[in-house]
């Protein structure tokens, strides 16, 4: 069973490197799950619509796959961080 596990790879990849531009502007760092996660929200949705194998049917599940994906890109970060130390 495909569970569509690269389109989720895909947008947490491209939220971590949305984290990383919002990183290098003036943005806080207490408000990097909150980018991550709403652009994950909106690519979750335009993934639904493009990507024939995605993993959600409708907005509202499409929205929450790409929000956590996204917030997986933070949490991969804290990882590193903390395995690195």
């Amino acid at each position: 069973m495909d569970l569509g596990i690269a389109c989720v790879a895909g947008i947490t990849a491209l939220c971590y490197l949305a984290a990383m531009a919002a990183k290098a502007t003036a943005v806080d760092n207490k408000w990097l799950p909150v980018v991550c996660g709403v652009i994950g929200a909106i690519l979750g949705v335009a993934g639904m619509y493009t990507m024939p194998d995605f993993p959600a049917a409708d907005i509202i599940n499409a929205a929450a796959v790409g929000a956590v994906s996204g917030l997986a890109a933070t949490g991969i970060n804290q990882a590193y961080k903390q395995l690195t130390k």
